[in-house]
């Protein structure tokens, strides 16, 4: 089982960057724990200035903006 982490205020897109991860676990078959992760000193530690972020087994992978369906791809089956 893979471990996601989301990373954001809980905005929209940080919304849909969880959506997004949980659907392309599905079509990978991959089982996937998806967390968000809305402490910004929480945020900070990883790393990240620009949300969503997304960490995967415990390493950063994407920051700013939704990302692309392909890598999401992957990350998660990787």
């Amino acid at each position: 089982m893979k471990d996601v982490k989301v990373l954001g205020p809980g905005c929209k897109r940080c919304d849909a960057a969880v959506q997004m991860v949980k659907d392309a676990a599905a079509a990978s078959g991959v089982e996937v724990s998806v967390s968000k992760v809305t402490d910004y000193a929480e945020i900070a530690g990883y790393g990240i200035a620009a949300t969503p972020g997304i960490v995967v087994d415990g390493k950063v992978v994407h920051a700013g903006g939704l990302p692309k369906a392909e890598d999401l791809a992957r990350w998660i089956g990787g």
